[in-house]
């Protein structure tokens, strides 16, 4: 779909242009190709850095081909093709199946990683701010200056620079956020709640399932939405749990925890193929 994107989109994108001025719509038609370009490269190399760019990129072609279609310069037809074809390409960019796809792209044979599910405080306001400043303001930037508008366009990208690397550092480390089996056990590598990545031993795991309600083991959730899995172990295991906003952790440890994977289910299979006892409900 990305790949077929320029054909889809670009008429109407054209057409939504079309009215700029010379620069406005060269720097624009720039801009949009070395978008798709690099988004596309970042498609055919499975890791979480090109995770992260996807799930940039296809947003940003979705915004594009609707502001052209607000324009209502491009046909009905084509507004609608590049609007339909951008909005498939950012539910499968953000479909669990494509995260577990790229973060899998650098693994190690014996492992396997399942991702965490977003926060879910997150997901309703922060990450599309989030989002928009980190994609939309270098972006006006550009455009402001192509059209001479000097200071507004300085002053945006005075203000976007730091705010796009530490945003876009930010979203990155959703993307880096999984459960990870490896042949020693199980290892829950999660930058948001943990400092470090913690080790789960195959000898201290007791067992493995769907959380009960009311459940009140250590919640490393971070209010995900969505079915949480609780690890019950044999002796309590030292962990270091981050701070919000800082680089510090508080030193704790935790026999019983909580967190929720994206597919919950393909870590109970996991577990089970790996000899992890499962804890299920009946």
């Amino acid at each position: 779909m990305w790949a077929l994107l320029p054909l889809t989109a670009g008429p109407a994108l054209a057409a939504g242009l079309d009215p700029r001025s010379g620069p406005v719509r060269d720097v624009a038609s720039v801009l949009l190709w070395l978008g798709w370009a690099a988004a596309l490269v970042a498609m055919l190399v499975p890791s979480t850095i090109s995770l992260t760019l996807l799930r940039l990129a296809t947003p940003a072609a979705l915004a594009a081909t609707a502001a052209a279609a607000l324009t209502h310069l491009p046909s009905t037809l084509a507004a609608s093709t590049a609007t339909v074809s951008a909005a498939i390409a950012v539910a499968v960019a953000y479909v669990p199946e494509t995260a577990l796809l790229y973060v899998n792209g650098r693994s190690y044979p014996n492992e396997r990683r399942l991702p965490l599910r977003s926060p879910g405080p997150l997901a309703f306001g922060p990450l599309p701010l989030a989002w928009a400043l980190t994609v939309g303001g270098p972006m006006a930037a550009v455009l402001l200056l192509a059209a001479h508008a000097w200071i507004a366009g300085a002053l945006i990208a005075v203000i976007s620079l730091p705010t796009t690397w530490l945003l876009g550092r930010a979203l990155h480390g959703l993307s880096r956020r999984w459960v990870v089996f490896v042949p020693a056990g199980l290892v829950l590598h999660d930058p948001i709640t943990l400092l470090d990545p913690v080790l789960f031993e195959l000898k201290v795991i007791e067992s493995i399932g769907p959380a009960p309600a009311g459940s009140d083991s250590l919640d490393l959730t971070q209010g995900s939405r969505g079915l949480a899995l609780e690890l019950l172990l044999k002796d309590k295991v030292p962990m270091t749990l981050s701070k919000p906003g800082t680089h510090t952790g508080e030193s704790g440890s935790s026999a019983r925890l909580l967190f929720t994977p994206s597919r919950p289910g393909l870590v109970l299979q996991e577990a089970d193929a790996r000899r992890i006892p499962l804890s299920l409900p009946g």
